[in-house]
C-alpha cells in the first residue's frame, strides 16, 4: 500500500504507536546534493506494511517523525545510520530506541557488514529482485514493481529480527549486540560539527601547521556545499585540500598549481575563499594549532607482531562466530604491538575476554601461533 495523504499517514502512524517495534526502511538520493532527499519511508508491524510518499504534493510528515523519537517503540532497521541520518537531517531529534540487524547479524556470526540480501536469503529463504536496487527513487510515479519491492525490505525486515532476537538470546549475547548498537545513539554522528571535519581527510606525515590549514579549508568547504546544497567533493576534493594544506599556496597562480583545482576556481570566488582560509591556519598561534596524531614509532618486528596479532583475531571470531570488526580494527592492533596499555574497545568487556587477553599474551610471548596444515592453533609458550 502507498501512502499519498497526510490524513492516511495520520491515521497509520497513530494504529502503530503501541506497537512493540516497528521495522523500517528510507529510500534517498543524493548524488547531486548535500542534503539528501527522501522518497520513500517504508513501514511494517507483524499485522501492516506501507510505503509512504515524501513526495506527494503537501504530504505532513511530522506523525512519523514523531513515532520514530517515541521512545515507546522499538525501530529496527539494517544499517541504521544513513536512515538515522536522513531522519535527523529532517527534524534535528534522534531516532530511538533502534535495532541494527545488520550489527546483530556481525555479532551472530553472519559476517563482517552482511548485506541485507544476503541475511534475507539466508533467515527468510528469499532471493531478493535487484531490479529495483539502483532505481532513482526521485522520479514519479512509482511502477507496482517499485513499491513491492520497497515494502518487501521492511516485510523481510521482521522475519530477520524475529531470527536475530531470537539467536542473541540463546547465545547470551544480547547485551554484546545493544552495546554496539549503543554507538548508534551518538548524536555527533549525525549533528556534523563543519570545524571538526578535517580529521577526515587524510594527510602524509602532517604537521601541526599543516592541519590547523588544513581545519580551515575543510570548514570552508563543509559551509559551502551546505549552503549551495551540492555534494562535498563537488566544491572541492579531499586530495585537493590535503595538497593545498601541505602547500599552503598565497596566491591564485600558486592555487591553480595544486592538482584537482582549475583556473577559474583559484582565480573566482572560491579561490579567494580558499586563500583567505589558508592564511587564517597560517597566523594561528602555535599552541593553536592541532597535534598530529603522534605513537610510539614502531618497534622493529612490528609488521610481523599485527599479522600475527591478525591471525589470532581471525582465530578467535572464527571459534566465537562473531565477526572479527566488532573485536579489533588495524588501528587498534597497532597500538596493543606498540603500546604498554592502549585505551581500546578490543581490552574492554566481551571483547577482551574472547581476544584483548589472548593478544596481550601473544606480545609477551606467553602463548604462540602454531600452524597445522591450514590449522592455526594457539600453544603455550
Amino acid at each position: 500500500m502507498l501512502i499519498t495523504k497526510s490524513a492516511d499517514v495520520a491515521e497509520f502512524c497513530n494504529e502503530i504507536s503501541a506497537a512493540e517495534f516497528v521495522a523500517v526502511d528510507t529510500e534517498f538520493v543524493r548524488e547531486k546534493t548535500y542534503w539528501p532527499i527522501l522518497c520513500l519511508v517504508q513501514i511494517a508491524t507483524p499485522d501492516r506494511a506501507v510505503a509512504i510518499d515524501p513526495l506527494a504534493n503537501g504530504i505532513d510528515l511530522q506523525p512519523v517523525y514523531d513515532l520514530m523519537a517515541n521512545s515507546s517503540v522499538l525501530k529496527v532497521f539494517h544499517s541504521a545510520s544513513q536512515d538515522m541520518q536522513v531522519m535527523f537531517n529532517a527534524t534535528g531529534r534522534m531516532t530511538e530506541p533502534v535495532f541494527d540487524t545488520q550489527i546483530a547479524a556481525m555479532v551472530s556470526g553472519y559476517g563482517d557488514q552482511p548485506a541485507y540480501a544476503t541475511l534475507v536469503e539466508k533467515i527468510v529463504g528469499v532471493t531478493i529482485d535487484k531490479r529495483s536496487q539502483m532505481t532513482d527513487w526521485s522520479l514519479r510515479p512509482l511502477t507496482d514493481h517499485q513499491i513491492e519491492y520497497a515494502i518487501g525490505d521492511v516485510t523481510h525486515l521482521i522475519k530477520v529480527y524475529n531470527r536475530l532476537t531470537a539467536d542473541l538470546e540463546s547465545s547470551g549475547r544480547t547485551n554484546w549486540a545493544q552495546e554496539e548498537m549503543g554507538h548508534l545513539r551518538d548524536r555527533g554522528l549525525y549533528d556534523l560539527n563543519p570545524r571538526e571535519l578535517w580529521r577526515r581527510v587524510r594527510l602524509r606525515r602532517p604537521t601541526r601547521r599543516a592541519l590547523a590549514v588544513l581545519r580551515e579549508i575543510t570548514e570552508w568547504r563543509e559551509v559551502s556545499a551546505q549552503r549551495r546544497n551540492i555534494p562535498r567533493g563537488w566544491v572541492c576534493r579531499d586530495e585537493a585540500l590535503a595538497e593545498i594544506a601541505l602547500n599552503a599556496p598565497q596566491t591564485p597562480t600558486a592555487l591553480e598549481r595544486v592538482r584537482g583545482i582549475n583556473e577559474r576556481f583559484a582565480h573566482g570566488r572560491d579561490g579567494n575563499a580558499v586563500l583567505d582560509a589558508v592564511q587564517v591556519g597560517m597566523e594561528l598561534p602555535d599552541d593553536q594549532c592541532p597535534d598530529p596524531e603522534k605513537g610510539r614509532p614502531p618497534l622493529k618486528g612490528h609488521e610481523t607482531l599485527v599479522a600475527l596479532l591478525q591471525a589470532l583475531l581471525k582465530l578467535r571470531c572464527d571459534e566465537n562466530g562473531i565477526a572479527a570488526q566488532l573485536v579489533a580494527n588495524r588501528r587498534e592492533l597497532d597500538r596493543i604491538a606498540t603500546e604498554d596499555d592502549p585505551d581500546i574497545r578490543t581490552l574492554t568487556s566481551w571483547r577482551r575476554e574472547i581476544y584483548g587477553n589472548d593478544a596481550l599474551a601473544l606480545k609477551r610471548g606467553e602463548i604462540a601461533l602454531t600452524a597445522d596444515g591450514l590449522t592455526v592453533r594457539v600453544v603455550t609458550a
